[in-house]
């Protein structure tokens, strides 16, 4: 019988009837075992992809939207430090204050509103209280005037920079004075915004 047997190289003879089981049973063992490799990385595979999903594609709930400040309070407060009435103008739903505060360390005391458009775009307005020509030069960045418009009987100097190259939150601006007061509104908004917002400035200016 052990003649029929095919001689194994790395034993130099046939194998006996026991090697041949054990390297049968061994060779079932490592199968067995690299299947079980197998369905593990899978499983990983799957899981991970699982994750991916949930991550990618399931919505999240937007994070709550920051409240607005609320700008005619901090004007009233500050009023009692300014020479001149402090600007709140009263805007439509959709606008939103995101800083509002009144600097007197400067030369120039400064009342700041920062207004965010329901276009989400930037306006601000600062109102500078016994202005004068140089303040008003270093708040434009020294920009050129572009030409003036009136709105609501109120005449503002026009500096359009939207064509620089980066003009900042100073790509549009209007400058208007009016008694003790020199007002500049700028940001990125679009012309009907900027004009809303005069608007609002001159009904103020009118009132007080």
């Amino acid at each position: 019988m052990a003649e029929n047997r095919p001689v194994v190289a790395e034993l130099g003879r046939p194998e006996t009837p026991e090697e041949t089981a054990a390297r049968k049973a061994e060779t079932s063992r490592k199968h067995r075992a690299n299947q079980t490799l197998l369905n593990l990385v899978v499983a990983l595979v799957a899981s991970l992809a699982v994750v991916v999903f949930l991550v990618v594609v399931v919505v999240r709930p937007a994070p709550a939207p920051a409240a607005s400040i609320d700008y005619a309070t901090i004007a009233t407060q500050a009023q009692v430090d300014a020479a001149e009435t402090l600007l709140a103008p009263v805007l439509p739903a959709g606008w939103s204050a995101n800083d509002a505060r009144f600097q007197t360390t400067e030369q120039v005391p400064t009342w700041y509103i920062g207004l965010i458009t329901p276009s989400e775009q930037y306006i601000g307005l600062d109102q500078g209280i016994g202005a004068n020509p140089t303040w008003l030069a270093a708040q434009l960045d020294d920009a050129e005037q572009s030409g003036t418009v009136t709105i609501d009987g109120i005449e503002w100097t026009v500096y359009d920079q939207r064509g620089a190259s980066d003009p900042g939150n100073f790509a549009y601006s209007l400058a208007a004075t009016r008694g003790g007061s020199t007002v500049i509104l700028h940001g990125t908004a679009s012309d009907g915004e900027f004009e809303l917002l005069a608007t609002a400035v001159a009904a103020e200016w009118e009132e007080n």
